[in-house]
């Protein structure tokens, strides 16, 4: 199944949603400012600047960090347009994200955002419209040449679709049985599997923004990425390896069957970072300006307090819960969520192991 058919954050604010589970994501907006300003600055600096710059956020999701990179760019290019005594411009601000996210909330804030960038920056701010633009980011959603700069976060290592070569249907062999993304123990094929299916989909992303983006347009786009050629390092995959367990133990308490185990893959992959500068240079639409590698600490779910490690288990199940609870429900079912996540929690709070949470930040320039 598409993963925009089962993949959505858990909406509104209660103790389980996204908006109140999403520290790690707020963490890698933070790391990702440098890039983002330094693309704002060249950005502002090119002596074109137009009277309406229309911005788009790719996977806004919902929640207090739909807002935090958008404020960021709108209030960097007013203050640029101030520095040249010209009139703040106009700001044309899309919103997407697969149709399931919860965009009711989205536009509920969407008020008190205009009064806060008016507050913080003048009443001379803008005018701004935002809209909201349901939809796969692997496929066109805008009109030729209508974007001037694209923002995504925490989105892009979330592939379209499972990679087919790991369908039961398709292989008529279980190719990763037990597993739940790529392991030590999975056979080659599965990662070669999912770098095949993220060399299609960010290709498909890149010639789609290629299209939408004005010449010398930007993208800074920051998604989970690796930084050894190992695609089962721990790094990548100690998460990953929890979850299945998790899952296993599941099947030995006959909560859930083993061909539901066996048959179900993460659509998800987190790629060296030689991987994406080689498929940009391949799809020859942009010129890369910059491509660098963050890390936040193991406890970054934490929001930078100290907990002892069954602590930042429990929030680190929450945070995990409230982004892949839509799509393993929908292949293990409900009734066996609470069990599942409980029993996460208590594996990884049994362990010892800590690994750094990497992320890839690229920033990109559409050929003139």
């Amino acid at each position: 199944m598409e993963t925009a058919q089962v993949l959505r954050m858990k909406a509104g604010h209660g103790e389980e949603s996204y908006a109140q589970n999403s520290k790690y994501q707020t963490a890698y907006i933070s790391e990702t400012m440098p890039v983002l300003q330094l693309a704002l600055l060249d950005f502002c600096s090119t002596g074109h600047l137009p009277n309406c710059v229309t911005v788009a956020d790719l996977g806004c999701s919902s929640g207090p960090n739909t807002w935090m990179p958008i404020s960021e760019i709108l209030s960097t290019i007013h203050r640029r347009y101030r520095e040249e005594g010209r009139l703040s411009p106009e700001f044309q601000v899309f919103l997407n994200d697969l149709p399931s996210n919860d965009f009711n909330d989205v536009f509920k804030s969407v008020s008190e955002f205009l009064k806060k960038m008016r507050d913080e920056n003048g009443a001379d701010f803008g005018p701004c419209y935002v809209t909201g633009v349901p939809g796969s980011f692997y496929g066109r959603l805008f009109p030729e040449k209508s974007l001037q700069f694209v923002h995504a976060a925490s989105s892009l290592h979330w592939l379209s679709q499972v990679p087919p070569e790991l369908s039961v249907r398709s292989s008529k062999r279980l190719v990763n049985k037990g597993k739940i993304y790529i392991s030590k123990t999975s056979p080659p094929e599965v990662a070669d599997a999912y770098l095949n299916q993220f060399r299609r989909d960010f290709s498909a992303f890149l010639k789609s923004r290629s299209e939408e983006i004005v010449p010398r347009g930007w993208i800074v786009a920051q998604l989970r990425g690796r930084r050894t050629p190992d695609p089962s390092h721990e790094e990548s995959c100690l998460l990953w390896d929890y979850l299945g367990k998790a899952l296993q133990d599941l099947v030995s308490e006959g909560l859930i069957e083993e061909e539901k185990l066996d048959s179900y893959n993460a659509p998800y992959y987190e790629p060296y970072i030689e991987d994406v500068q080689a498929e940009i240079e391949k799809e020859g639409s942009f010129i890369l300006h910059r491509l660098e590698i963050i890390s936040i600490p193991w406890d970054g779910v934490n929001g930078g307090q100290k907990y002892d490690r069954a602590k930042t288990a429990e929030k680190m199940a929450k945070a995990i819960r409230a982004v892949n609870e839509s799509m393993l429900q929908n292949h293990f079912g409900g009734q066996v969520m609470d069990r599942f996540f409980q029993r996460f929690s208590e594996i990884v709070a049994a362990d010892t192991k800590e690994v750094e949470h990497v992320s890839l930040v690229v920033s990109l320039i559409r050929k003139s």
